[in-house]
């Protein structure tokens, strides 16, 4: 077998004959010449530009006619004069018009006959002269599409399959909004790549997840795999309003008008108790992820706290549970597009993914590392599959140490006991603080100095055997890097970059549509401590993680919280945490009441993924950290530089 392994199995395709159809009718290239790479040899100023309305063939609005959504279409002129079809990428979005795509918040913009003149993005820019199309769908119930927003639901999901549908000559579409004229899409050879950051990578997820033929790849950025975990964690309200608010955030003027039974339904179906009702099961992406025939290129940051890596922590598992063929890039970042963190490659990796999966180019970007994970603000790191072979879970076991409310953390299981008592004030940063402190409001445990890097990859697990005094309590368990480190600073204005002057061109511009882009830079911390992982939950929970129940005083309950999926190096003389609290300030609503919570040390554990497995923690946290030399090599299995030391 060859030493460099694909990053995953793909689909039995009849590769040379599809190269030979793209080279014959897609591209320039000559006959004899399998192309690798679409290049940009068709006019982006002189391109066709057209709107259509596709019948959903769903009534959302309840005004007597089937809900239309409008479809703006961007595609080379050249190709359409010689009848050679093209691939579509397109980007279903609720943001087009409301508040705008993008560093820059872009709208789309029209001419006097209501054919789009900016598209938001760089997408129709790139890839259009590149002999592709590019769709830009609003939403039912917003910008000028019509029917009702329902936050991730039928109405959502629809609007976008049913282009993907009309695309393969599935659903109907019309010229106007209202008229009876019909529309084909003879353009298009059908095949389908999806695209979004947010809530229209969240499209992207929930389309996919449908099975819809002809949509070949997604690229979700920072999407929702579950509504529920958006506004919940196990019970435990977070920060964000209810999705009738964010529904209204974005509605258009006549959805506003006839969407208060859709809105009210929203409210009835999601009471803040956090119960999990039929609302979120129908918005839940990831049971339907057997469904998925997509190949999916999915990009996160770490350290999103608007769309938090518990999202693609359980949408990457459960593909990888079917087969599904992926690949996945992880920055420092908060909630940011890669092309404002790392934008040449972001734009060079993209095309030859669209190339590969849309137009069946040899290009090798199958066989390229599946992950590619940022180590250091810029500094990046790959691997061959992810999480990494040899990753295992170790159990973790907190323990009482020598000063009081200062813990240990090891694989031997502890006894007695530790509380701590809510205090709402406070959060994961706080904590992490004060870790070498007693203080009431938290239990922390903490190791030695490591002696040689120690990383994590994938998502953890906490169990904690708890005892209240009040019918009401909500518990915060977070691991953390002890440690000074530079890192991007993703709690500031920009979540981990700095917007600059100067603009860069990605792609052709044309009269109304620039692709010129202001650029990014890396704004950096210096910290002396990293939170790597944070889950959250509502004791009431215990018994069932879809309804939470009243507590008894003094009744001791045990509950598993989950963690966010990660991916970290905690690095030699560095110590690794972890910290059970209750409110975690800004992350999660206090509960009803401020409980003690005393925890059983003994029924009390963290099952952390490490590559390695236990061996690698017990080999990391024995022996002198000042007598160890750190190992030339990372756990990421190459060289790395040496340490410096809330929308969807």
């Amino acid at each position: 077998m060859s030493t460099r392994m694909r990053f995953t199995i793909w689909r039995p395709l009849a590769t040379a004959a599809i190269t030979l159809l793209v080279a014959a009718f897609l591209t320039p290239t000559a006959a004899h010449s399998a192309p690798r790479e679409s290049r940009p040899v068709y006019s982006y100023e002189n391109a066709i530009r057209e709107a259509v309305w596709v019948d959903t063939g769903l009534d959302g609005d309840s005004d007597g006619r089937t809900d239309r959504v409008a479809v703006d279409i961007v595609r080379p002129r050249e190709l359409a004069a010689q009848g050679r079809k093209v691939p579509v990428i397109m980007d279903a979005s609720p943001y087009y018009s409301c508040c705008g795509r993008g560093n820059e918040s872009q709208r789309k913009t029209y001419d006097a006959a209501g054919n789009v003149v900016q598209m938001p993005l760089f997408y129709d820019n790139y890839f259009v002269p590149r002999g592709y199309a590019f769709v830009g769908v609003d939403l039912a119930g917003t910008n000028r599409s019509d029917g009702c927003v329902d936050v991730g639901g039928r109405s959502d999901i629809q609007s976008a399959k049913a282009v993907v549908d009309w695309l393969n000559g599935r659903a109907r579409a019309y010229t106007t909004r209202t008229g009876t004229t019909t529309a084909k899409a003879g353009w298009t050879n059908g095949r389908t790549g999806m695209i979004g950051k947010s809530w229209d990578g969240t499209i992207a997820n929930g389309v996919a997840a449908t099975g819809v033929k002809g949509l070949k790849t997604i690229v979700p950025i920072a999407a929702i795999s579950s509504w529920y975990d958006y506004y919940f964690a196990q019970g435990a309200p977070l920060y964000d309003s209810g999705p009738d608010w964010l529904s209204d955030y974005v509605d258009s003027p006549e959805a506003r008008a006839k969407c208060a039974a859709v809105q009210r339904e929203l409210v009835d179906g999601a009471p803040r108790t956090g119960d999990l009702t039929s609302l979120w099961s129908e918005r839940d992406y990831v049971e339907d992820a057997r469904k998925v025939k997509a190949s999916v290129f999915l990009i996160h940051g770490l350290q999103d706290l608007n769309v938090r890596t518990k999202h693609l922590g359980q949408w990457w598992d459960a593909l990888a549970k079917h087969g599904v063929e992926r690949k996945i890039w992880l920055s420092q970042t908060g909630h940011v597009d890669p092309f404002d963190f790392r934008r040449a490659a972001w734009v060079d990796t993209l095309h030859r993914w669209f190339d590969h999966e849309l137009l069946g180019y040899d290009n090798g970007v199958d066989r390229e590392p599946m992950a590619d994970i940022e180590r250091h603000p810029d500094q990046w790191v790959t691997s061959t599959v992810w999480p990494p072979h040899g990753t295992r879970t170790a159990t973790l076991r907190p323990a009482t140490g020598d000063r009081p409310g200062v813990g240990t953390l090891g694989l031997r299981k502890g006894t007695g006991t530790a509380a701590f008592t809510d205090d709402p004030r406070l959060s994961e940063t706080e904590w992490a603080a004060q870790i070498d402190t007693p203080t009431p409001d938290k239990a922390g445990f903490v190791t030695g100095p490591l002696t040689r890097d120690l990383r994590l990859s994938g998502s953890s697990q906490v169990t904690v055997t708890a005892t209240p005094t009040t019918a009401t309590a909500h518990l915060s368990a977070v691991l953390v890097d002890l440690g000074p480190d530079t890192i991007r600073d993703y709690a500031a204005s920009g979540e981990g970059i700095s917007t600059l002057t100067d603009r860069t061109c990605w792609g052709a511009s044309s009269t109304g549509d620039s692709a010129c882009f202001r650029e990014t830079g890396a704004r950096t911390a210096d910290v002396g401590q990293t939170v790597v992982s944070r889950g959250w939950a509502d004791l009431g929970t215990y018994a069932d993680p879809g309804k939470g129940v009243p507590l008894t005083p003094g009744r001791a309950y045990t509950l598993t919280l989950d963690l966010a999926a990660t991916d970290h190096v905690v690095p030699a003389g560095h110590r690794l945490a972890l910290i059970v609290a209750g409110t975690d300030r800004d992350l999660i609503d206090p509960p009803a009441d401020t409980p003690t919570l005393t925890l059983d040390l003994s029924r009390t554990s963290a099952r952390v993924p490490f590559v390695g497995g236990a061996d690698a923690f017990a080999r990391a946290t024995s022996g002198s950290a000042a007598a160890a030399t750190p190992d030339a090599r990372s756990p990421d299995g190459v060289r790395t530089p040496h340490h410096t030391y809330r929308i969807p």
